[in-house]
């Protein structure tokens, strides 16, 4: 136990020993060498004092806050809280290839609102922008509409994006979506915002630009739609494409639906539109498949040359059909009908003046004549694309059927046989053939620019895209000399002639196919090119289901529009002058 010093400070022991002798180099600077006394009860005092006052502060201003202050701050911050919200992106806006907007963003409701019943998307509109879309007809198709950001009850976004549904709303989704950023804000019970901090910006989304020319896609619409309401027509589709880019110039289908209606969440629109019995939200340009009829007949005389088994010049005499015996019923033999006589015709003549017997034919064989066969048939369809998807940026594109044995198996009960019948049917575009426009426009283009075969592209900035059918030019021009004969033949069987039009070289194929469990519907087919010499531009139309022998189809449909297009585009003529 250490003795505790007494206040005479009585020298000890230990303070003997302890002296300069050895410490002799002691650093009285550091205190070596001092004696420590103890701490005074005087600055031990001080200390606590210090410390107690520090104490009672603190602890009266806890009891002011906590005790006599609770129940106020309490409420402050209850009230006073912290959101996270979303900061929306704007979506970029969609213009065709002269600058003219096409979709585009607004603050303000548009008129077809009025029947709404008021989604949470519309009632919240000073959250995101809302869509508008262009007024001109023959548009909808392409652009489609969306969906907006949606929540719940409790105000909680849980579909925070817009939502691209139809057309290139939907195709270029990722395109136009943009990234939403996100905020921090502060309010009072009053929900008054005190204080606002985006903590993450927004990124908007890219504006596009479509390859389509609006005023040209809108005037195709409304001419064909008002001749086929003339003449019967159910509905229809038209396609115009560069035959050097691939890129769309005109993409239209009708009976078409109100898009503006379908973003807006127009009930009465949307639930009339359903019930419409023509489908106006099929988009007959990609998604329609049509029997193609004769407009296939280039695909196979190309083919013919290509396999070398008829000379171009070589002449077949069309007496108005082809007749096979039956074995089992000679007084019953198969007779496969042309549409006209056409006498001696050689490969130009026959695709000016569409003759059926020449192409059965040159497809199956008769006479000494060897034809294609059902697999080279099936084979060169192929090659020109049909019965594929074409590869154009938009949704719910349509594949289509060549027929074959193995498609007959599939499709038809009781095992029958493929016969020479159905070779000859294939060849002129029947049995089974199905197609869409945007097909046919690409193999229409592919025979147009010496025999590169386009992925049709709908941006203005797309790069072409292609692959060669290995066909030469030379055997191309000779069908492009039969269809530009369709046009301009003064034989009264030429099959285009309508479409011969002073100052526009064109190059034209018809097509008509029977429909319906007794062939009393049809629908009419035209394919062509411009200008001749130097082709641009491609075009198919299509129009759908009018009583069988409607005299006036697709190639007249088209001649008001060319007319307009010579009046009022020059740009797109080039130099398609008559030869």
């Amino acid at each position: 136990m250490m003795k505790r010093y007494s206040a005479v400070h009585e020298l000890q022991p230990e303070d003997i020993l302890l002296d300069s002798s050895n410490l002799p180099f002691r650093d009285t600077t550091h205190f070596e060498g001092r004696v420590a006394g103890p701490v005074s009860r005087r600055a031990l005092g001080g200390v606590g004092i210090v410390f107690l006052l520090i104490l009672i502060a603190f602890g009266s201003r806890a009891y002011y806050l906590q005790v006599m202050e609770g129940n106020a701050y309490s409420v402050l911050s209850i009230n006073n809280t912290l959101h996270k919200s979303v900061v929306f992106a704007l979506r970029g806006t969609i213009t065709d290839r002269t600058g003219r907007e096409l979709a585009w963003n607004t603050w303000e409701l548009s008129s077809s609102t009025e029947s709404t019943s008021t989604p949470s998307a519309i009632a919240t509109t000073s959250m995101f922008a809302l869509r508008q879309y262009t007024s001109l007809p023959g548009l909808a198709h392409v652009l489609g509409y969306l969906r907006y950001p949606q929540k719940d009850n409790s105000g909680k976004w849980w579909q925070p994006n817009y939502i691209g549904i139809a057309g290139v709303e939907n195709s270029l989704d990722s395109l136009l979506q943009g990234t939403n950023g996100s905020s921090i804000s502060e309010t009072d019970a009053h929900g008054h915002s005190i204080r606002n901090n985006i903590i993450q910006p927004p990124i908007d989304g890219q504006n596009i630009t479509l390859s389509i020319d609006a005023s040209i896609q809108s005037k195709l619409n409304q001419v064909l739609e008002a001749h086929a309401s003339q003449n019967g027509f159910q509905g229809g589709a038209a396609v115009i494409m560069d035959v050097r880019t691939g890129q769309i110039i005109a993409l239209t289908s009708f009976p078409e639906y109100d898009n503006q209606a379908y973003v807006d969440g127009n009930n009465a629109v949307i639930a009339e539109t359903s019930k419409n019995v023509h489908f106006p939200l099929l988009d007959r340009a990609i998604a329609g498949l049509y029997a193609p009829g004769s407009i296939v007949k280039p695909i196979f005389a190309a083919a013919a040359l290509k396999e070398n088994i008829i000379s171009p010049d070589k002449q077949i005499d069309s007496i108005g059909a082809i007749t096979l015996p039956n074995p089992y019923s000679p007084a019953n033999p198969s007779i496969f009908r042309d549409w006209a006589v056409h006498g001696w015709i050689d490969m130009r003549t026959a695709l000016a003046v569409s003759s059926d017997e020449y192409f059965y034919t040159i497809g199956g064989g008769y006479g000494g004549q060897q034809g294609l066969g059902i697999a080279r048939i099936d084979k060169y369809a192929a090659l020109f694309g049909l019965a594929s998807k074409t590869g154009i940026n938009l949704p719910n594109e349509q594949v289509g059927v060549i027929p074959s044995p193995d498609w007959k198996a599939v499709s038809f009960a009781g095992n029958e046989p493929w016969r020479i019948g159905d070779t000859y049917h294939t060849a002129i575009g029947q049995y089974g053939f199905q197609i869409t426009p945007v097909q046919a426009v690409r193999f229409i283009a592919a025979i147009a620019n010496g025999g590169n075969l386009l992925t049709p592209q709908i941006l203005a900035s797309s790069t072409p895209v292609s692959v060669s059918l290995g066909i030469p030019d030379s055997m191309l021009q000779i069908v492009r000399e039969g269809m530009h004969m369709a046009v301009t033949s003064t034989r009264p069987d030429a099959t285009v002639k309508v479409l011969n039009i002073p100052g526009f070289s064109l190059a034209a194929k018809t097509g008509t196919a029977q429909i319906g469990a007794h062939n009393e519907w049809m629908n009419s087919w035209s394919v062509g090119f411009w200008p001749v010499d130097h082709p641009r531009y491609a075009y198919a139309v299509v129009l759908e289901r009018a009583p069988a022998h409607t005299a006036s189809g697709a190639a007249p449909g088209m001649y008001p529009f060319f007319q307009w297009l010579i009046a009022t585009h020059p740009e797109y003529i080039g130099d398609a002058t008559n030869n």
